[in-house]
């Protein structure tokens, strides 16, 4: 009969695997705990519950509220900036703009938990993001409003606030996870797949139009 052996790499790559499913249990309870109570609110024992672990374990991975708090925000960020984080000059601006908005957009139908969150650091004074505010965020804006003027010195798109745009692309996506409540109540019905292409729709129609742009079919 023939042994199988199990090497040390294949005991790590494991180890790894589990850390990672771990990581992401704790991760999503957290958000949903993070999202109904707050910073404040929020309970390590609950986490713990709802990601089926034992507290011990929360405590392996992050060693306080603090942290655990700091580990979501970031995969937020990290989530919503991947989708406009290779943009250059020589893309196609109408292209590259639709495309995010659809990726916002997406993010708010399939995440609306990571909007609320961080909607909600904000609206309370950023305690915990205004490093980050302070110096991460303000090199990546930067970085995009220099390629959207470029693309404006070439001729591609009209000569608007870099800045302003993106405000209003935020606005405008992250409005259907932050304010699902209320749009629901207009719509008489919950959200659904269709209501979110049709707003994709809608919004790369006006904002590409409003940029002096088209998106071709």
């Amino acid at each position: 009969m023939t042994k199988i052996k199990i090497t040390n790499d294949a005991l790590i790559s494991s180890q790894q695997k589990t850390r990672l499913l771990n990581k992401d249990r704790i991760l999503t309870a957290a958000g949903e705990e993070f999202k109904k109570y707050g910073f404040n609110g929020s309970s390590i024992a609950r986490i713990a519950e709802k990601a089926m672990l034992p507290r011990s374990n929360i405590h392996y991975y992050y060693t306080n509220k603090l942290a655990l708090y700091g580990a979501v925000l970031t995969n937020i960020i990290q989530l919503w900036n991947q989708a406009f984080a290779d943009i250059k000059s020589t893309d196609d601006p109408a292209e590259a703009i639709a495309n995010y908005i659809d990726a916002k957009l997406d993010y708010s139908r399939t995440n609306p938990t990571a909007s609320i969150i961080f909607a909600s650091e904000i609206l309370h004074g950023a305690p915990y993001l205004s490093r980050y505010l302070q110096t991460d965020f303000k090199q990546w804006i930067a970085e995009k409003a220099k390629v959207i003027n470029e693309w404006q010195a070439q001729g591609k798109i009209d000569n608007i606030s870099a800045y302003h745009l993106l405000f209003t692309i935020w606005g405008a996506t992250q409005h259907y996870a932050n304010f699902s409540v209320e749009i629901e109540a207009a719509l008489e019905r919950p959200l659904n797949k269709q209501d979110f292409d049709e707003a994709k729709t809608t919004i790369k129609h006006i904002i590409l139009k409003g940029c002096g742009m088209s998106l071709t079919p």
